[in-house]
């Protein structure tokens, strides 16, 4: 019993060890959103998709907008390698004409930052 329970913490940190030395890294379906045409009285959302393709816990540390008109929204969760999830981006329209916006989100991946960016264009 006791030898047991000595091989399973061993087997348990090196498996930690071997955890921890890995890399987390992030892979987004898509980094453009295109909204198209839509009138000012319309407020638009979309979501950016990511998978965790490294082998480690990968942390979305933030996501910051290029202007107070786009809100990002996203699971403040660590994700284990293999997991997906989303960064939904709320646009509230506020003059007419195109837009160009962008979020960078900042983790912990081997990459650290990515720009996504929202684009379309806002009519009367």
């Amino acid at each position: 019993m006791m030898k047991r329970t000595i091989l399973t913490t061993i087997l348990s940190i090196i498996a930690l060890v071997v955890f921890a030395a890995g890399e987390a890294d992030i892979k987004f379906e898509k980094t453009t959103h295109d909204f198209g045409t839509f009138p000012e009285s319309q407020k638009v959302t979309c979501t950016f998709k990511f998978t965790n393709t490294g082998d480690n816990l990968l942390v979305i540390h933030q996501a910051i907008a290029s202007c107070g008109c786009t809100v990002p929204k996203w699971s403040k969760e660590p994700l284990m390698p293999g997991q997906s999830a989303t960064i939904t981006v709320k646009y509230n329209t506020s003059s007419v004409g195109p837009i160009n916006k962008s979020i960078t989100v900042e983790s912990n991946a081997k990459t650290p930052r990515v720009r996504l960016m929202i684009k379309g264009k806002v009519v009367k």
